[in-house]
């Protein structure tokens, strides 16, 4: 069973920096899709930025030019730099990961960011 494990959540000041990282479980295992989703209580899930294996990478607009993905497929891990951060960025962020040739998409159990104004 392949797991996914975020870590690098926390409290930071607007305008500050965090890093979150998602590491998958299975060494022989390079997802064709990994990404970063973040959910509001009441809210849906929403998709924040996601990147293939081989490197495109797609964001939501309200982090564009704040906000990188970033793979490290020998490590199974991807990576979401947060700068910039602003209190409407306050979310629980859930890392999934998805694999064509298996039909499977994964969840993390998820990481709280919290920004304060």
């Amino acid at each position: 069973q392949v797991q996914l494990v975020e870590s690098g959540g926390g409290l930071v000041q607007a305008g500050g920096s965090l890093r979150l990282s998602c590491v998958a479980s299975r060494s022989i295992f390079n997802p064709n899709i990994m990404g970063w989703y973040r959910q509001t209580p009441g809210e849906q899930r929403e998709l924040v930025a996601e990147a293939t294996s081989p490197g495109i990478t797609n964001y939501a607009d309200s982090v564009k030019g704040r906000f990188t993905i970033s793979r490290d497929n020998a490590k199974n891990m991807v990576y979401l730099q947060m700068n910039s951060l602003k209190p409407e960025d306050t979310a629980v962020y859930y890392c999934k990961a998805v694999i064509y040739a298996l039909d499977w998409s994964g969840w993390g159990q998820g990481t709280q960011v919290t920004v304060s104004s």
